[in-house]
């Protein structure tokens, strides 16, 4: 069953997929009290990374936005595994996305904007969020973006 946000993720066009099954020692998403943490989602899509490498390199600052908008598409299926319902989130409290970064890209902000601007595109007001946007190196697999998101859900479910 699917409630509003998921009715308003499938009006954007797009779809909630299958939680991304973990590549270590880790749960996709804990529950605590009213809170639910993600752990970091890659851009997976049907198990797979459409791109590799870093950006302001191999990968453009538009498609590693893109790439962005999945991990949290990817982090919001991850909530809905805990939460049960995607109507439930009261809010997303933090963001923290991470870029991997060619040594002279400074432009991680507008990358993670892709997730943000899709947590506020599904969720409204409710999407609206704290953010760390941070360069690094490398990530797992090779992947240009992680996020991880923490929300805060309703009493109600």
């Amino acid at each position: 069953m699917s409630g509003a946000v998921e009715a308003r993720i499938a009006e954007l066009g797009l779809t909630l997929p299958e939680v991304v099954p973990p590549l270590a020692a880790y749960q996709p998403a804990v529950r605590t009290g009213a809170y639910v943490y993600t752990a970091g989602q890659l851009p997976m899509v049907e198990g797979k990374l459409p791109l590799t490498g870093k950006v302001g390199a191999e990968v453009t600052p538009e498609e590693a936005r893109d790439l962005a908008r999945t991990c949290a598409l990817n982090a919001l299926a991850a909530v809905k595994s805990v939460a049960g319902d995607l109507d439930r989130v009261a809010r997303v409290v933090k963001v923290v996305g991470f870029v991997a970064s060619a040594p002279d890209f400074t432009g991680q902000p507008a990358v993670l904007n892709g997730a943000s601007e899709l947590l506020s595109e599904v969720l409204g007001e409710k999407g609206v969020h704290a953010r760390s946007a941070v360069g690094v190196a490398v990530l797992p697999l090779d992947a240009p973006v992680e996020v991880e998101i923490q929300v805060e859900l309703t009493d109600e479910g």
